[in-house]
């Protein structure tokens, strides 16, 4: 049972973390457009790192 809770809170706080990182990146590009390549570059790093760690605490949760 706490297993999904647990579960369920991993999935929200991923999915706000995610949301974040694209909303800010998206200011970040319209606020200097010529920095788009890197702010993309950074948005996709951390948004991976983000996910694994998302899918390590839902195995370990398990």
């Amino acid at each position: 049972m706490y297993n999904l809770i647990g579960a369920g809170i991993i999935v929200i706080g991923a999915g706000f973390g995610l949301g974040q990182i694209g909303g800010k990146a998206m200011e970040g590009i319209a606020r200097q457009p010529e920095a788009a390549g890197k702010i993309q570059t950074a948005m996709i790093i951390v948004a991976a790192l983000l996910e694994g760690l998302a899918f390590g605490a839902l195995i370990l949760g398990k």
